[in-house]
């Protein structure tokens, strides 16, 4: 059995819906340590929300660099076990693939990181490049207690991160066809708009804030916010939920709450973004209130260093020229990249993440650890030509 497929299937056997870590992480630990890495556990969140998250590190020569492989050991729930061909915990092969929660989202990565590692070491006992693994239990859930946490921690006491791989599932149709070295900033709403609440049969005598929101709606759906770039598309706007009324259909209501999201470019900023929405409210003299939320700024790595690394591995191993692209959703890429230049996410294909049945093609595994520990030979000076 391949040491990469055997480390994924013990990976996903390890129930761990988030924000259970399930005991992935020290199983990791325990892998890594015989290698020389140091492994520290960095616990937050309250009790009932307590979160996991994993910082090892190798030493390397002074002023070397640091790659660090990145990723989440959570799991999205399952969903009805019913529904499943095979229980998602318990990791099955069928017609050339792994199934169980986990297989592409992102147990395989996981253990294609380590893999890659082990075999990069044996072959470069005293490489000049630092190495280290960030990983966490709180990535499908809300994402306060995990990365983000640890990426302060490093902030503050001064380590320095040069190059980052987040083993996110980014490829299509084979692994290594499509990298993202970027994603779109994400910024949410929640606009309340006041009313007078009143019989619908004495219109005169009330305010009703759905008629009064719907002229600035149109507008807003209509605005172009801006045109993208060569890296991100053109950001986008769009409304998730309206509610408003008593229920009953002779009341006109009191308020409407409107829940809307931005996905947005480098071209764009939260503050250029929520200057321009509150125009368009005052110009159709609303009273409302307006709560921001912003989940995540943009990121965006160019050609250099990571990416030909990462581009140059990918060739080699698959023949693919590798497709740059920064569609999709949020990863944890964009905390990582407040601390670190460069950050790509490389991981299988994404065909069935978070759906009954998610699997991997087992012809997809060995290719993704390859792939990583020819980046760890590419950025690694020694090797380097």
């Amino acid at each position: 059995m391949m040491r990469t497929l055997q480390l994924a299937e013990q990976l996903i056997s390890m129930p761990s819906v988030t924000p259970s870590d399930g005991g992935c992480q020290a199983l990791i630990a325990d892998r890594l340590r015989p290698l020389g890495f140091v492994c520290e556990t960095i616990e937050s969140g309250p009790d009932d929300f307590r979160v996991l998250n994993l910082w090892a590190k190798r030493s390397a020569p002074a002023n070397a660099k640091t790659l660090v492989f990145a990723g989440h050991t959570d799991v999205v729930p399952t969903g009805p076990s019913a529904q499943w061909d095979s229980a998602p915990f318990v990791p099955s092969h069928r017609d050339g693939k792994l199934f169980g929660r986990g297989a592409s989202d992102m147990k395989t990565s996981l253990a294609a990181f380590v893999v890659a590692i082990e075999e990069f070491l044996l072959a470069t006992p005293r490489p000049n490049l630092q190495i280290a693994l960030l990983l966490t239990s709180d990535e499908e859930g809300p994402a306060r207690d995990g990365t983000v946490v640890v990426c302060q921690h490093l902030q503050a006491r001064g380590e320095v991160l040069d190059y980052c791989i987040v083993g996110e599932p980014t490829s299509v149709e084979h692994t290594g066809d499509m990298i993202k070295n970027g994603r779109r900033g994400t910024m949410s709403g929640k606009l309340t708009v006041k009313g007078v609440q009143g019989h619908i049969a004495y219109p005169h005598l009330a305010k009703n804030p759905i008629h009064n929101v719907a002229p600035a709606l149109a507008e807003l759906v209509a605005m172009e916010w801006d045109r993208g770039n060569a890296f991100f598309p053109p950001t986008s706007w769009q409304v998730s939920n309206i509610h408003g009324g008593t229920g009953a259909s002779n009341v006109i209501p009191g308020h409407v709450v409107i829940d809307f999201n931005f996905r947005f470019s480098t071209e764009s900023t939260p503050e250029s973004l929520q200057q321009r929405v509150a125009n368009v409210l005052a110009k159709h003299e609303l009273d409302y209130e307006l709560a921001w939320t912003i989940g995540g700024l943009p990121f965006l790595t160019p050609p250099g260093a990571l990416v030909d690394a990462v581009r140059d591995a990918i060739h080699a191993e698959t023949g693919l020229q590798t497709q740059l692209s920064t569609t999709g959703g949020t990863s944890d890429g964009r905390f990582i990249a407040q601390v670190c230049p460069q950050v790509v996410e490389v991981g299988p294909p994404n065909a069935t993440i978070h759906k009954i049945n998610e699997y991997v093609k087992l012809s997809d595994i060995e290719p993704l650890k390859n792939i990583y520990r020819r980046v760890l030979e590419n950025l690694n000076p020694a090797s380097a030509p």
